[in-house]
């Protein structure tokens, strides 16, 4: 029976020859060319910075990327008769199944990585003289990495139950367009896994209308809920799904 550890290899391995890498820099360059391009106070520069650069990153393109990467990862499966090569291996559906995950997951964090250290060359460059608020940053590209787990549960259940693999990418797009207003309802934006990772990652100092006034615990809760929620609807039809 091959371990969780070799399983996660041998997806990394597959994915290392794809051109997803070029992926995880498009958010972090294009939310830089954002940054460098915002009105900046003397004070409280570093957060503005992350507010602006947070915008464009956790609203559109972290949302969509999940999408993709879950799509990614089922990619080649779908293709061939995959799926029955890949489970004719010794290897349990859980353990295959928690192995995607584990690499979307991975992945994402890259994602929010490049994005922290592309935020931190524009204030430098930038010219910005403030201490640089680790707390704040940290807690920001980790609360928005967190996030994004319940949507990365539900994507890639979405990509092992459906073939395609435009129609998984069409469904997240369509679902991603509306975060803009959702965000704005303190009723349905706390709720909505597409508006989580942006709600996550604004600074406290700028929550200051619709869902941004939700408190970060009471979307931790949330989040936490929708996470297990996801992740067991699709652990669930994996091991029931007919290959």
């Amino acid at each position: 029976m091959r371990t969780f550890a070799n399983v996660v290899r041998s997806e990394w391995l597959k994915m290392r020859k794809s051109n997803i890498w070029l992926l995880v820099f498009v958010s972090p360059v294009l939310s830089a060319l954002a940054g460098l391009g915002q009105t900046l106070n003397e004070t409280h520069a570093w957060e503005q910075l992350l507010a602006s650069m947070a915008v464009l990153h956790a609203i559109l393109f972290l949302p969509l990327l999940t999408g993709v990467f879950a799509a990614f990862v089922c990619r080649y499966e779908h293709a061939g008769g995959g799926w029955k090569q890949l489970l004719s291996l010794p290897m349990s559906r859980t353990t295959l199944y928690a192995a995607k995950f584990a690499v979307v997951v991975a992945i994402l964090a890259l994602t929010q990585l490049l994005f922290l250290a592309f935020l931190l060359a524009v204030g430098y460059a930038r010219g910005i003289h403030e201490a640089v608020p680790w707390v704040v940053l940290w807690k920001s590209v980790l609360g928005g990495w967190i996030a994004s787990l319940p949507l990365a549960a539900l994507q890639l259940f979405v990509s092992v139950a459906w073939a395609s693999f435009a129609a998984p990418l069409a469904l997240n797009v369509v679902l991603t367009v509306p975060n803009m207003l959702i965000v704005n309802s303190s009723d349905y934006g706390p709720y909505y896994p597409w508006a989580q990772p942006v709600l996550s990652m604004i600074p406290a100092a700028s929550k200051n209308f619709g869902a941004f006034n939700v408190s970060f615990e009471t979307l931790l809760f949330i989040i936490t809920g929708s996470f297990v929620l996801f992740a067991a609807a699709g652990l669930t039809y994996f091991q029931r799904k007919e290959i």
